[in-house]
């Protein structure tokens, strides 16, 4: 068998009733891109010490499955970039859903050699005023700053290996930093990353509609986001309260 050109890293913890529902369309997209181009990508879904049939159902979805155990998500997701077999990597969370073109759209960006990655910007669509608010803030937040959430990244290996992958000693804001030193490394190398703003992936807005606003507020402000991302005490309850 061929050696994967890209590999696709998701994160997972107690996501055996979500992949159903949202892995099937990165498949798809990723079956699209090589049917066109010949390429051949891999899936890993990283079971993060999950209680559930989470590595069960990604595997039983043609997923290959790496286990971790520590409850990181910088540390999941290198994890995953460590087991990738490709020389491109896209991260995406297990609660995202993927526009079929996506996965073509972004390979054609990255083998141009143009860029050293970039992201697809979301589309949150949550059922509350005050959360939807709160998302349009930090959609401006991005475009202004030219940033990421982790909720889809992509970037090359190289680049990548050049970073030293994302940050184990935060356990939010993570994703953002990444993407920071990324786009700093793209502007120094004159390959600087993309945001591909003609399509949207969609995450699920699962926190959003179960979770009172003021509560995402809490989680979701620029304050702790930037003061407090490597305490782990402050950000248990994120980890250990993923609404189902």
């Amino acid at each position: 068998m061929s050696t994967p050109t890209l590999s696709i890293v998701i994160p997972a913890f107690n996501e055996g009733a979500y992949l159903p529902q949202y892995l099937p369309t990165v498949i798809k997209s990723l079956q699209m891109w090589e049917e066109t181009t010949g390429e051949r990508g891999e899936i890993l879904v990283v079971d993060n010490a999950s209680v559930d049939d989470t590595a069960e159902v990604a595997a039983s979805l043609g997923a290959r499955v790496v286990h971790e155990d520590v409850r990181n998500i910088g540390q999941v997701r290198n994890t995953g970039a460590e087991a990738a077999r490709g020389q491109y990597l896209f991260f995406i969370d297990a609660d995202v859903a993927v526009p079929v073109e996506g996965i073509t759209t972004v390979m054609r960006l990255l083998v141009s050699g143009l860029h050293v990655g970039g992201a697809i910007p979301p589309l949150y669509t949550p059922k509350r005023l005050g959360a939807r608010l709160l998302c349009r803030y930090w959609d401006a937040y991005r475009r202004r700053h030219r940033g990421a959430q982790g909720v889809d990244q992509f970037c090359t290996i190289a680049a990548f290996r050049t970073l030293g992958g994302y940050r184990t000693d935060w356990f939010m804001s993570e994703d953002v930093e990444f993407f920071a030193r990324l786009r700093q490394l793209g502007d120094a190398t004159r390959q600087p990353v993309v945001l591909v703003d003609e399509l949207r992936v969609r995450p699920s807005t699962r926190r959003y509609d179960q979770w009172p606003t003021w509560r995402m507020v809490w989680w979701q402000n620029p304050i702790t986001a930037r003061l407090l991302p490597a305490s782990a005490t402050f950000w248990r309850h994120w980890y250990q309260s993923t609404v189902r």
